[in-house]
């Protein structure tokens, strides 16, 4: 994968994150990628999931245990 595919790969990643997150009702406001880690030479993009209140990780902990069913 060329350094420009990672990097659309990324974004698209944190678009379906975002989007299946909403769908349970879960907003995490600091999703993004990494611009850091796209900045390098040959970026190999993190995704950062950020902060979060209670509420939201009490969330999303209920969310993943139900797919694990």
């Amino acid at each position: 994968m060329t350094a420009e595919e990672r990097g659309r790969a990324a974004e698209e990643t944190v678009a379906t994150l975002r989007t299946e997150l909403t769908r349970v009702g879960i907003t995490l406001p600091s999703l993004r990628v990494d611009p850091l880690t796209m900045a390098a030479e040959a970026p190999y993009p993190l995704v950062e999931l950020g902060r979060c209140n209670l509420d939201t990780a009490m969330r999303l902990a209920a969310a993943l245990r139900e797919v694990g069913r």
